[in-house]
């Protein structure tokens, strides 16, 4: 296999595992293509790169700044802005950690908790909500709170075997 095959296969299944993850293909697929560049791209680099429209790069550009992994870069006497990832793996994984809690954990465990703590009328149906409700809301906030220990780690043993385990 050469670089060019290797490249698109990798951003070809970064692509899909970002749909896996709930992250949408092209977003996931500008992720891959700046991950592994070694120089920061043009908006135009990556719409040629990835066959994507304007509109689709702009809005998933923004979304992975937004996450904290994609940066902008403006290089003296260049109209064009260019953009780069963040290249520390541990970095990232604790950034995406970071965004996935903030985005996803903590308003599930906010309706989770708001559902719980509903009025007990005596009927099983009732009981069995609030039960079940419950132990999701434990369940879901001791998770967040163990990812968020471990994003705050920073490179300790926990992390780094974390990483490993995941690698």
């Amino acid at each position: 296999m050469n670089y060019e095959e290797a490249k698109n296969k990798f951003i070809s299944t970064w692509g899909s595992l970002g749909s896996l993850w709930g992250i949408n293909k092209a977003m996931a697929q500008i992720h891959a293509l700046l991950l592994i560049s070694p120089e920061s791209l043009s908006m135009e680099d990556i719409m040629e790169e990835l066959h994507i429209s304007r509109g689709n790069a702009s809005m998933n550009l923004r979304q992975l700044m937004d996450w904290g992994i994609v940066f902008k870069e403006n290089k003296i006497g260049e109209r064009k802005e260019y953009f780069s990832s963040e290249k520390d793996v541990q970095e990232l994984a604790k950034q995406i950690a970071k965004e996935r809690s903030r985005r996803e954990l903590q308003p599930t465990i906010k309706i989770l908790n708001d559902v719980s703590n509903i009025s007990e009328d005596g009927t099983d149906k009732t009981k069995e909500l609030i039960k079940q409700t419950k132990a999701l809301h434990e369940m879901a906030e001791t998770l967040d709170i163990m990812m968020n220990k471990v994003v705050g780690q920073g490179n300790n043993w926990i992390t780094k075997a974390l990483v490993k385990l995941v690698k």
